[in-house]
């Protein structure tokens, strides 16, 4: 993901944050322990920021950390947050945690991606829900979206896909609306133009009445001969200080009823590996 820098000073990008979180100078100001009088000024450019106030404005606009580099890069002062390649030796240790992560969460799955939505890891239960699929869409890298909504990917296997399309497609483009990278916008534009698969059009109204659970949209996806139910749950690294890690992102499928728990632990116990939970 690339990050475009505006020449017209960090003033404008600042106030566009703002706009965007639907503040006023004085509502940012009190956050920041500023005035609105300054905040006026910086937006203006009337005022160059400290680095110190950038990072500080940024931090109460919850500007991603890739955008904190641009605003730093507008206003003359160098990036603060490095791009760290995930397989860089400082990140071992995240590496290892991740590895940990993914393959206690078995038998249910769980992967990693990337702020492109780019596979980065995942475990043995996520591999048991892509068995079957095209080679052409499991080829490196990995698109979580284009599997999910493919005519050839997981789209026909999905149940409840109207409305688990309108959810993944929502996700993108508030997203979209954080970060300016046009890699993102290309793949939105291309998973959104994807032709629903052979009848899909219009999906049987039984399966729209389902009950689903009430704390969450689950996704009901065919897998053997029956339906599971997954409730998805994203985590992201709390107060990163690397891009790379900032737009990391674990999503882990909670089975959402006992039946699919049951299932996924007895398919473990049947490959001879350990079933938690």
């Amino acid at each position: 993901m690339t990050t475009v820098v505006s020449d017209t000073g960090v003033g404008p990008l600042l106030r566009a944050w703002r706009e965007r979180r639907r503040l006023s100078q004085l509502e940012l100001a009190l956050r920041a322990g500023s005035s609105a009088r300054h905040v006026s000024f910086v937006e203006t450019g009337r005022s160059r920021p400290s680095e110190e106030m950038v990072l500080r404005l940024a931090e109460h606009l919850e500007v991603p950390v890739r955008e904190r580099n641009a605003l730093l890069l507008a206003a003359g002062y160098a990036p603060r947050y490095a791009e760290s390649p995930l397989d860089a030796p400082r990140l071992e240790a995240l590496r290892e945690g991740i590895e940990r992560l993914l393959r206690g969460y078995e038998p249910y799955p769980a992967l990693v991606v990337d702020g492109s939505y780019t596979v980065v890891a995942a475990n043995r239960g996520v591999l048991m829900l892509l068995d079957g699929l095209p080679e052409h869409l499991l080829a490196p890298p990995l698109n979580t979206m284009r599997i999910a909504l493919h005519p050839e990917g997981l789209a026909p296997r999905i149940r409840n896909l109207r409305e688990w399309r309108g959810r993944l497609l929502s996700q993108m483009e508030r997203q979209i609306a954080l970060v300016r990278s046009e890699s993102l916008r290309e793949l939105y534009e291309e998973v959104a133009a994807y032709p629903p698969p052979p009848g899909a059009e219009g999906e049987p109204e039984e399966a729209e009445a389902e009950p689903y659970v009430s704390f969450a949209l689950p996704m009901r996806i065919e897998h053997g001969g029956r339906v599971l139910s997954f409730v998805s749950s994203i985590s992201t690294f709390n107060t990163p200080m690397d891009v790379t890690v900032a737009e990391l992102a674990i999503e882990t499928l909670i089975p959402a009823d006992p039946e699919t728990a049951a299932h996924l632990r007895a398919l473990a116990e049947a490959d001879g590996a350990p079933a938690s939970g």
